[in-house]
């Protein structure tokens, strides 16, 4: 009786085994089989906002940072308006209008101020491919909650700013400048941006003998037309594939490297097209082995205006 048991057993499992395959087949001609491990299409699926977390800050305000993923492998573009925008409207204007493939963190931050940051979200929404997706940013969950801290080798969000002796700002929300840079058409602008590592590191541990050289790379934020970089001739050009695989992130991108954290990072940029640009600048210092996009540390962004005419 048992042999007969598992006889029929195995003939019954067979045959389920048989059907299910005969589904999957049917199911394969009705439709195409989601295969999510499949390189990603050249276009025609949507960004991805992302809220990256949040920041206490010591006069009761909240920083919020955010971030994207674009899957295509194509540069996507979604001019601010209502199909990318931030609500309440005061806090609408930092977010990105150009969307670079990969992921990207913490591309811009907003703070709300004191008197709203308990009880206050901020929605980023983005409709891209036909779908809407949006995403809110608040004081929330501690597990969200970021810090400003020096992590275990003393690495800190580096310092970035405009000028060697003007103003700096660190983290995701960085300094936006002041100034407006004015250029025309094809004609070639000087970017610049002065940086400082003030990261505290054990001169006694043989990896940091001498200091870590900083990185920036550079972003088109917003604006109406793709943007050209070139080497300035003070100093040379990495390529994405030069970099390590901590800055590889969010590519393509195009960086210059600070010696020994400290100093001018420059590039050319042409644009092609007229308007109102924004470029974004990020410093890292992902060479030290505790700073790393992956923990939300540590870089610092920096907005840079032009107007071309």
């Amino acid at each position: 009786m048992g042999v007969a048991v598992r006889k029929n057993a195995a003939a019954f499992g067979a045959c389920a085994a048989l059907l299910a395959n005969l589904f999957l087949v049917a199911q394969a001609g009705a439709q195409p089989v989601e295969r999510p491990l499949r390189p990603a299409p050249p276009g025609g699926i949507p960004v991805i906002p992302f809220h990256e977390g949040w920041y206490g800050n010591e006069d009761g305000s909240v920083t919020v940072s955010f971030g994207y993923h674009n899957r295509n492998e194509s540069v996507i573009t979604i001019p601010r308006g209502e199909n990318n925008l931030l609500e309440p409207a005061r806090f609408d204007g930092m977010q990105p209008e150009i969307y670079h493939p990969g992921r990207h963190h913490g591309v811009f931050a907003i703070t709300i101020p004191a008197e709203l940051a308990d009880g206050a979200t901020v929605w980023w929404r983005l409709i891209s491919a036909g779908q809407e997706l949006k995403v809110p940013g608040e004081r929330g969950s501690t597990a969200y909650e970021l810090d400003r801290n020096p992590r275990p080798q003393g690495s800190l969000q580096p310092l970035i700013g405009f000028g060697e002796d003007g103003a700096m700002g660190s983290g995701p929300e960085g300094i936006v400048a002041g100034e407006v840079l004015r250029t025309s058409v094809n004609q070639p602008i000087t970017l610049e941006v002065w940086t400082d590592d003030p990261s505290v590191r054990d001169r006694n541990d043989p990896r940091f003998r001498r200091p870590l050289d900083t990185r920036v790379s550079w972003y088109v934020h917003q604006g109406p037309g793709e943007v050209t970089f070139a080497a300035h001739e003070s100093m040379p050009l990495l390529e994405a594939r030069q970099l390590p695989a901590a800055a590889r992130l969010a590519e393509p991108q195009i960086a210059n490297t600070v010696v020994e954290g400290e100093g001018p990072a420059r590039v050319n940029a042409s644009f092609p097209e007229p308007g109102e640009y924004l470029i974004r600048a990020r410093l890292d210092n992902w060479n030290a082995s505790d700073s790393d996009g992956l923990d939300q540390c540590c870089w610092s962004n920096a907005y840079l205006r032009v107007q071309v005419q």
